[in-house]
């Protein structure tokens, strides 16, 4: 891939138009850009191309730097174009044609192709020239006058061509320069305000370069084409004052650039967006298709005019050539072989493949082709497989279009029969309103109607109040679904032949219309009634979710006070066996007690021994019956109020005991108090250890009916 080389040539100003005071184009190396008067840079108006030629440069240093390798490339068998593009009087027809103190691209590519081949010893040259105009999107051969309006032909071997050109064989330079020179009488110029000799068409100078070995002659020949484009200049009417034959000229000048300026464009973007390239719009596209894009190298030296009037003609002359820039060709030798030199050739190269196969390992090549092997194979298979792919989804998609047509169908027909309804209902009406023959409250009997004159679904006027009731919207309710299928296939043709349910008829036909908007009245007020049953039915709906909702969170609170007083009943369950724990405990207390207090008893025949006995029998009723009841408790064998009198009773049988018990301790003290016969000292020995010992034992028994009362109490709160 190679890109197309642009250069900018600047003309010299003209003195009768320059202008100081405003902008100006500044030339630095490759650059070329817009400067006010002051010198200052104008931003966005900046352009870098291969070269930027300014007005001092010759002739010679544009070939030298931009053609000049193009033609040498044509003489080794490279096809090459090189054409100047600009406005008009802008110095293409110079830089291409030149003058004679200053020759132009064309004489020097000329002068340069005959002394390389003079240089050339060992290849033979064959130079063929054409030279050719497109006027008026006319193709004209300037070395013929009488070859006028050719035509553009395309083959394998000559690629684009044009049919008809005559084509000189030429031997030297001033030959060709002589034809160049008659070819320039035919050409068209013309007069314009802006330029006094102007191009009025394109012209194209072409040179066919055939070569070939001499010492080798099945070597293959080479056969490169040269063009040497002098394009016309783009114009405004406004500025050329052109009118009449020259507004002609300048209309298809001016399409022909815009078509170039198109195929430039498409060529510059990228491969996925370029899309269609006109080249056939234009004949001189279509001439120059191997030059843009194809297989040859391009120069393009674009001219402007310095001057300020001209800036925005230079700006788009500038813009298509950063376009251009941007395009790439393809560029290869152009060899044509024979059938020895074909042979020749393929034998040295299979020779050479030879060589490199003996030279490689088979082992690795076998291996090689068993991969590409099995990779054909899978190729193959995957082949295979997305092609019964391919032909299910055709069979699918066939199955498809015929079903959308059969559904079309279909509509079609219920189309036809809604209409031809429509109209005989109509026809019914005015006929019974002429009539006046049905009641309000009667029903008509079924009318016979002729046979049906064509195969057209359709029902007759007097079959239109009929026994039927009117025809179903779904069409569901068909007692024959083989005519259903005939109908929807185009098959029947009297509608009345199909089975429906028996109806009730209309009152009378006058007051259809009337009928008809009372219905749709009252389908309006049924939807209404059914919306607002919805809407009801939605917000009880709503307030069923609501209450579950609460319900819901209810249950979960009762769950959990549930679960708390499982939990409260297990721990009551275990009291009265931890209550008679403790009263077994108290009793070993007791017995400890009574033991200790035993010791400073005298004799049992004592009012203390009578107490302490009382005492211990007291105890232990008191913890029996508290045994007796805890025992009850956890076997659960009476109820409470059964407790509780068992408890009260064996209040009243302790309070007994205990007042007979003091009563007859009283007894006992009057008894010493009044014997004579002891001592005061033992009296007073005897009252202190009984007092000491009555206090203890009161003591003790006080906090023994104390834990009894309190332990009752429990047990009946229990």
């Amino acid at each position: 891939m190679e890109k197309v080389s642009v250069a900018v040539r600047v003309r010299p100003a003209r003195s009768n138009e320059e202008n100081f005071n405003g902008t100006f184009w500044k030339v630095e190396d490759n650059r070329i850009s817009l400067h006010k008067s002051l010198g200052t840079p104008i931003s966005g108006v900046s352009y870098t191309f291969d070269h930027v030629f300014d007005q001092d440069c010759s002739n010679a240093r544009v070939y030298d730097l931009l053609t000049k390798d193009v033609i040498r490339a044509a003489l080794e068998g490279f096809n090459g174009t090189a054409f100047a593009y600009g406005q008009t009087s802008s110095g293409k027809t110079f830089t291409m044609n030149g003058t004679q103190n200053d020759p132009g691209i064309i004489q020097r590519a000329v002068n340069e192709i005959f002394q390389k081949i003079e240089m050339t010893t060992n290849r033979e040259f064959l130079i063929r020239v054409s030279y050719m105009e497109i006027y008026n999107e006319d193709i004209n051969d300037l070395f013929a006058v009488e070859n006028q309006k050719l035509q553009i032909h395309e083959s394998l071997d000559r690629g684009v061509f044009v049919a008809g050109l005559r084509e000189e064989i030429v031997n030297d330079a001033e030959q060709v320069l002589e034809l160049i020179q008659r070819g320039e009488v035919n050409r068209h110029f013309g007069e314009t305000n802006m330029n006094v000799r102007s191009s009025r068409s394109h012209t194209i100078f072409r040179m066919v370069i055939e070569s070939k070995g001499k010492h080798n002659p099945d070597e293959a020949v080479r056969v490169s084409v040269l063009n040497l484009v002098d394009l016309a200049g783009s114009e405004r009417i406004a500025k050329t004052g052109a009118g009449g034959v020259r507004l002609k000229e300048g209309k298809h000048i001016n399409k022909s650039l815009m078509i170039l300026g198109n195929v430039i464009n498409k060529l510059s973007e990228g491969g996925k967006q370029r899309g269609h390239i006109p080249y056939r719009d234009s004949k001189l596209t279509r001439i120059l298709q191997p030059a843009l894009g194809g297989n040859a190298k391009t120069s393009i030296i674009c001219t402007v005019a310095p001057e300020e009037v001209h800036i925005e003609e230079s700006k788009g002359t500038l813009q298509f050539a950063s376009r251009a820039k941007r395009i790439t060709n393809c560029v290869q030798v152009n060899e044509i072989l024979n059938d020895a030199a074909l042979l020749k050739r393929q034998k040295r190269e299979i020779e050479e493949l030879r060589m490199k196969l003996q030279g490689s390992h088979s082992e690795v090549l076998e291996q090689e082709i068993l991969k590409l092997r099995n990779d054909l194979l899978m190729y193959e298979l995957e082949r295979e497989k997305l092609a019964m792919e391919l032909e299910e989804e055709r069979r699918s998609q066939k199955e498809r279009e015929q079903s959308i047509i059969e559904q079309q169908k279909k509509i079609h027909n219920l189309s036809n029969l809604t209409s031809v309804s429509d109209s005989n209902g109509h026809a019914t009406q005015e006929e019974s309103g002429n009539s006046n023959s049905c009641q309000e409250d009667a029903f008509s009997t079924p009318c016979l109607k002729a046979a049906p004159n064509t195969f057209v679904a359709k029902r007759s006027q007097r079959s239109q109040q009929t026994e039927y009731s009117p025809m179903p919207d779904a069409f569901s309710n068909f007692a024959d679904e083989d005519m259903w299928m005939k109908m929807n296939k185009g098959f029947v043709a009297d509608l009345d032949s199909l089975h429906m349910t028996p109806a009730v008829k209309v009152k009378s036909s006058l007051l259809d219309g009337e009928n008809d908007d009372l219905s749709t009245e009252n389908y309006k007020q049924e939807v209404q009634n059914l919306r607002r049953q919805l809407e009801i039915v939605s917000e009880e709906r709503d307030e069923l979710r609501r209450h579950h909702t609460e319900q819901v969170s209810l249950n979960r609170q009762l769950m959990s006070e549930v679960s708390e007083l499982q939990q409260e009943a297990l721990l009551i369950r275990e009291i009265p066996q931890r209550l008679c724990e403790s009263v077994t405990t108290c009793k070993d207390l007791y017995k400890d007690v009574f033991s200790v207090i035993q010791n400073f008893v005298a004799t049992d025949k004592s009012g203390m021994a009578k107490l302490l006995s009382t005492t211990n029998e007291i105890g232990t009723c008191l913890f029996s019956t508290l045994e007796s009841h805890f025992s009850e408790a956890m076997d659960n064998d009476k109820s409470s109020t059964g407790n509780n009198s068992s408890i009260e009773a064996q209040h009243v049988k302790v309070y007994d005991k205990l007042n007979r018990t003091i009563s007859s301790l009283v007894l006992s003290d009057d008894e010493i108090s009044s014997n004579p016969s002891l001592g005061s000292q033992y009296k007073v020995a005897a009252q202190s250890q009984f007092s000491r010992c009555q206090l203890l034992i009161f003591t003790c028994f006080s906090i023994l009916t104390m834990g009894y009362y309190l332990l009752s109490s429990r047990l009946i709160i229990i």
